[in-house]
């Protein structure tokens, strides 16, 4: 039985050399290549064609969002699992529909990690039990309705940007044509969508959200 080649993808040293290791300790694993920049990672795709991509997230230069999308392009036969730090079930929906076929935390087991790159390379989808967990706890509690990131709109997510860039809301006004006072109401909705209680919170937010990094 051929062994599973894969290039893993993240941007710390130690956790690329860990799981290296962990994957090549394992018989029916084979790690092709490991790099720590969503550039690289599309580049040693494109070349070596790898059966599993490990793509973490937040990656310097493109982000793994991105790099999922180029490498479905460049290399159509290689499946991609999803990394991040984050469990809320928005980061594991963008990077599915970036183009990944299963996403986990880095909070879940090495039994799962290897669990997930057996199950995306014979072609079936895989999320983690973590965000499993998430999802179903919100369906039995009745919030089905998405919420935080997922309850924004474009034009939020828009404002969100500017916000993070330091912008006032004059300057936001001007710059996408639109009132200072219809600024200000995004403002308003993005801080109760989001449950934060000020701007000072909102930035911090934005500075240690992994979707923030898109903008």
């Amino acid at each position: 039985m051929d062994k599973i080649t894969i290039l893993i993808t993240d941007d710390h040293n130690l956790v690329r050399e860990s799981w290296v290791m962990l994957f090549n300790s394992d018989p029916r694993f084979h790690v092709i290549a490991s790099c720590g920049s969503g550039e690289e990672a599309v580049e040693l795709a494109r070349n070596q064609r790898p059966d599993v991509v490990i793509m973490d997230i937040n990656l310097p230069g493109i982000k793994g969002f991105e790099a999922t999308a180029m490498i479905r392009k460049y290399s159509p036969g290689s499946k991609i699992l999803g990394v991040s730090l984050h469990t809320q079930p928005a980061y594991a929906r963008k990077m599915m529909q970036s183009g990944a076929t299963g996403y986990v935390t880095k909070n879940s087991s090495q039994e799962e990690m290897f669990k997930a790159v057996v199950e995306i390379h014979n072609n079936r989808k895989y999320i983690c039990e973590e965000i499993r967990n998430i999802l179903s706890d919100q369906e039995l509690s009745g919030e089905e309705q998405p919420g935080g990131l997922n309850s924004l709109s474009k034009r939020e997510i828009q404002i969100i940007g500017f916000i993070k860039k330091g912008f006032s809301s004059k300057e936001i006004a001007g710059d996408i044509s639109i009132s200072v006072k219809t600024v200000e109401v995004h403002r308003y909705n993005i801080l109760k969508k989001l449950n934060l209680r000020n701007v000072a919170a909102l930035v911090d937010y934005i500075n240690h959200s992994q979707l923030a990094t898109e903008f």
